[in-house]
């Protein structure tokens, strides 16, 4: 078992304990392998392993990798800030993308996806924590922004993101993730049909998957650690 192969294992079980604490089916939790900054040999490590969905947070790395991994069958995620001039390759590459906040970026995805493809699954990335540093549209804008882009042709909608302040204590960990949650609530009750939590990463994924994310971005556990800039 490659080492790659192994931490998948270990994450997967931490996924499938975390989600038995909850009462839920692990099932129903999608791992999300983030691969930002690894090269292609680890992609096809994880994907020789049965891991079959990965993220990307850079356009141009991301969509090299696309293009270089065409032959597996991997689905790919785009989960990093999206500036307006950048989508064109995102909208044509990439099965889905978890960072729009706002409705620009949106309506130039929906008007650059190829007609020749399937709706791109989207998500809108909330700042839930309201830090000025961190992407994300705020609490009090999401419910009209979705509402835009769920009307937006050649896109779906799916649900909400979010990559709160990391803390340490359990409790405040989960905080954010509830809120994300109730968020989406209320916009189902509104509607909209979602079906996706994106939250929740290596250092909080239980906490994460105990108020109810479905997918949960995993890069350092399944990797290891990023050599520092």
């Amino acid at each position: 078992m490659t080492p790659i192969s192994a931490n998948l294992q270990a994450v997967l079980a931490r996924i499938d304990a975390a989600a038995r604490a909850a009462g839920r089916n692990a099932e129903d939790i999608t791992l999300l392998a983030v691969s930002k900054t690894w090269p292609a040999d680890c992609i096809r490590a994880a994907a020789a392993a049965g891991q079959f969905a990965f993220g990307e947070n850079y356009v141009q790395e991301g969509c090299a990798k696309v293009d270089a991994l065409t032959a597996l069958n991997i689905e790919w995620h785009f989960i990093g800030p999206l500036q307006s001039n950048k989508t064109r390759p995102v909208a044509e590459r990439f099965d889905w993308v978890h960072s729009i906040d706002r409705l620009k970026v949106a309506e130039r995805l929906s008007q650059q996806r190829p007609l020749d493809k399937a709706p791109l699954n989207v998500c809108l990335q909330v700042n839930v924590s309201g830090e000025a540093s961190k992407s994300g549209c705020s609490m009090e804008d999401a419910p009209a922004l979705a509402r835009a882009i769920a009307n937006l042709p050649k896109l779906r909608l799916r649900g909400l993101m979010c990559i709160p302040e990391p803390v340490d204590d359990p409790a405040a960990q989960r905080r954010p993730f509830r809120q994300l949650r109730e968020l989406a609530g209320v916009l189902n009750s509104a509607g909209l049909a979602l079906d996706t939590l994106s939250m929740g990463m290596s250092h909080d994924l239980e906490a994460a998957i105990a108020e109810g994310a479905t997918l949960v971005r995993v890069g350092t556990a399944i990797f290891g650690e990023r050599a520092k800039a």
